[in-house]
């Protein structure tokens, strides 16, 4: 079925010519006529800025909360995963280049429209507890993600965005008033240097929508993905922690091992021990939870009550058993566990 085109959010044309500047990610694309932003989804049609992938959905599914990572959102619970093609980064080590690289592969955005009144209709059938937006990146399909999250919060769903974080601030804002409960930001790194060169990107515009989000309550938690002679630093990883710990010392820190991947095989799978001495650091700079990722067995995957040090839930991969906390405090010393619906 053919679909009339859906016009963009944040975007202004230019007062000289038929270009228009997108103000939806930090790129902020100027795009010509007949072009397409760096995203390679929206396209400036006759000065019009059109969402080129609307609806045009990969991945309809029900995952646990835990596979994002969130490890304080609605612990144990299931959440409806929505993917489609393209993201507006290049990250050369990226682990769904499946997705992320279709439109730059291929040269054709793949996918089935699913309109957003079916996607919340599978969530409920699915006895999800949320939606994710996931897997590839979800802000360069702000439109169907914003319509879905609007109808979805109206069933009383939560939504999730799982994103590199270059949402700019009018957009992380519009997202956080309207539909926005939680998101998974990835924090590749904490130099400038790394985000151009390799993931072709501005580090700034991640930090700036990481303070925005959590300003305008939504509940952040970030990854990094720790890559031997990359991110791997003490000061990096200090740096890191530092900003997270300024924003609020309960931000949940995810440090995810590495393992070659896509178009980037300099470095070798990321030493386990590399990952505990990184959460060592978090800790030491005053985060209160830390947890190591993708070594499943791991004490750094459990959640542990900040004040007191007892085993609040014993997790194992994308499995959460509450052990020692019961109505979102500790059981031992009463002490809250922050999140949100903490078990």
């Amino acid at each position: 079925m053919k679909r009339d085109p859906v016009e963009a959010m944040f975007y202004e044309p230019e007062a000289s010519g038929s270009a228009v500047r997108c103000g939806l990610c930090g790129h902020r694309c100027r795009i010509e006529l007949g072009e397409q932003g760096i995203c390679q989804v929206r396209e400036n049609q006759d000065g019009r800025l059109t969402a080129l992938a609307y609806g045009l959905l990969l991945a309809l599914s029900p995952d646990p909360i835990e596979k994002k990572p969130l490890s304080h959102f609605q612990p144990g619970s299931r959440s409806m995963s929505v993917a489609s093609a393209s993201c507006n980064l290049s990250c050369p080590w990226c682990q769904n280049h499946q997705l992320s690289d279709m439109v730059r592969r291929g040269g054709r955005i793949g996918g089935d429209y699913v309109s957003p009144s079916a996607v919340v209709a599978e969530a409920v059938a699915q006895r999800c507890a949320s939606v994710s937006y996931t897997y590839s990146e979800p802000t360069i399909h702000y439109e169907h993600n914003r319509a879905v999250g609007v109808l979805a919060r109206a069933q009383g769903l939560k939504n999730v965005f799982v994103t590199n974080g270059l949402m700019t601030v009018e957009a992380a804002r519009d997202a956080a008033r309207v539909f926005l409960d939680g998101a998974n930001v990835d924090l590749k790194a904490m130099s400038e240097g790394t985000y151009k060169r390799l993931c072709k990107g501005p580090l700034q515009a991640v930090l700036d929508c990481i303070r925005v989000l959590c300003e305008e309550g939504v509940w952040v938690e970030v990854t990094t993905l720790v890559i031997p002679g990359l991110n791997d630093g003490d000061d990096e990883l200090r740096a890191i922690a530092q900003f997270l710990c300024a924003l609020s010392p309960e931000i949940p820190w995810h440090l995810s091992r590495y393992h070659p991947d896509h178009r980037f095989s300099e470095a070798a799978a990321t030493e386990v021990s590399t990952l505990r001495r990184a959460r060592d650091i978090g800790l030491e700079a005053g985060l209160h939870y830390v947890y190591t990722g993708n070594v499943w067995g791991d004490d750094g995957e459990h959640t542990y009550c900040p004040a007191c040090g007892q085993l609040a839930i014993q997790r194992r991969g994308f499995l959460a058993s509450p052990t020692g906390i019961t109505g979102g405090k500790c059981n031992q010393c009463q002490a809250v566990i922050a999140g949100i619906e903490m078990p």
